[in-house]
């Protein structure tokens, strides 16, 4: 039997079927979040016009005169009609278009109105350009405002309508379904009776899908039946993901991956050397019309499922959404008391916060998910046999952003 791929070496073949998704045209208010497949260029100078930072007067800054005549008041959306000369000046408010033959702003603040009218200034020190912002100061026409690539925020969507960009080219993200599989498996609201468990991996699946960031179809659990098996994988296939859980392993009743060659699925890898999670299954299907889709198989018990979401299923969603093939962000971290390891797989245990420091929660095995509800974090450790000492510093992968 050939060795068992590593956890690495498992992620670079994951990592090179985890190919963008199609880039489609969306309304620029439904492109929040997404990624931007191409640049956005502006139609228009930003600003339109030379604009006043701040309400003030208008001024020509070489005038020297300790007393001016008002010409006219622009607001913001009017047009100047009036040329500022010397000893003359233009009230003015934020944002509207510098009149021409004006230089600089001189704020509210420092000016006073004269019972004749005029205006006089606290300072006759004005400097060309103060409090003003220039055409084309922020971008030119035919400008790329923002590059392909970019994570669409609050900020890029106001950058795009600047620029006159109402639709805009993105990566979906993509569409997942979970099918959960056996016949031992009854409903949440159903009371197990002697062989049988209640669906636990269909509602945490289709969760930590949902907290990752994407849109999640939860089905009905797949029986051990080879038709039934394949009219639902068959259905869920649809999706751009479909995350099975159960029947990857080596038993009779684990039929996913015949089901799934039958089906035209192409596997790319079957069992890897982690702890928990190592009957991990994944492949790709190519449809007819091209479109490609994702299958990993998790295996059956709750936290080799949970593991192999977090180390293998989670990168794939986020490269196929444009997001680059990223996975949760390892960080470095001290334990809190000594950790005794012994084991052939890297192994991924639960640890909590205790102050700044990590310590292992304990648990029972890989059907054990009560255990790991005081996880705040992944624990990665090498196969092999370690020896930590308390105050080691080890390799973390949190599993929220709440971490000191």
């Amino acid at each position: 039997m050939p060795p068992l791929l590593t956890v690495n070496e498992a992620l670079t073949l994951i990592e090179a079927q985890s190919l963008p998704l199609a880039a489609r045209e969306v309304p620029l208010r439904e492109a929040l979040g997404l990624q931007l497949a191409a640049d956005v260029l502006s139609d228009v100078d930003s600003p339109p016009h030379d604009k006043a930072l701040m309400d003030g007067y208008a001024v020509l800054s070489g005038d020297d005169s300790a007393e001016r005549r008002v010409l006219e008041e622009i607001a913001a959306g009017a047009t100047p009609t009036q040329t500022v000369t010397p000893g003359t000046a233009t009230r003015i408010m934020t944002g509207a278009p510098l009149p021409t033959g004006a230089d600089a702003v001189v704020p509210i603040e420092q000016t006073t109105l004269t019972p004749a009218g005029l205006v006089r200034f606290s300072t006759a020190d004005h400097q060309p350009g103060q409090h003003l912002m220039r055409r084309g100061d922020s971008f030119r026409a035919g400008q790329v405002v923002v590059e392909r690539g970019a994570t669409i925020r609050a900020l890029e969507i106001g950058i795009c309508a600047e620029a006159g960009c109402g639709r805009v080219p993105v990566i979906p993200l993509p569409t997942v379904c979970v099918l959960p599989t056996g016949d031992e498996l009854v409903p949440i609201d159903e009371k197990p009776g002697l062989g049988t468990i209640r669906n636990s991996n269909g509602p945490m699946l289709a969760a930590a899908v949902r907290e990752a960031g994407y849109a999640a179809r939860e089905m009905e659990v797949a029986r051990d039946e080879r038709q039934q098996l394949a009219s639902a994988i068959a259905e869920a296939m649809e999706s751009d993901v479909v995350l099975l859980s159960g029947g990857v392993s080596a038993g009779t009743m684990d039929l996913v991956p015949a089901v799934l060659t039958s089906l035209g699925v192409q596997q790319v890898l079957h069992k890897v050397s982690i702890k928990p999670g190592k009957p991990v299954w994944f492949g790709v299907k190519t449809h007819d019309d091209r479109r490609r889709t994702l299958v990993f198989g998790l295996p059956g018990n709750p936290l080799g499922s949970f593991v192999c979401f977090q180390v293998f299923v989670r990168p794939a969603l986020s490269a196929i959404a444009g997001r680059g093939f990223a996975g949760l962000r390892s960080i470095a971290a001290k334990l809190g008391r000594e950790i005794q390891h012994r084991g052939d797989r890297e192994t991924f245990l639960p640890v909590r916060w205790v102050g700044k420091l990590v310590e292992p929660v304990a648990w029972r095995g890989s059907a054990d998910l009560a255990a790991w509800s005081a996880a705040e974090a992944l624990l990665r450790l090498p196969a092999g046999v370690t020896d930590l000492p308390a105050g080691q510093t080890v390799e973390i992968l949190p599993l929220n952003l709440e971490f000191p």
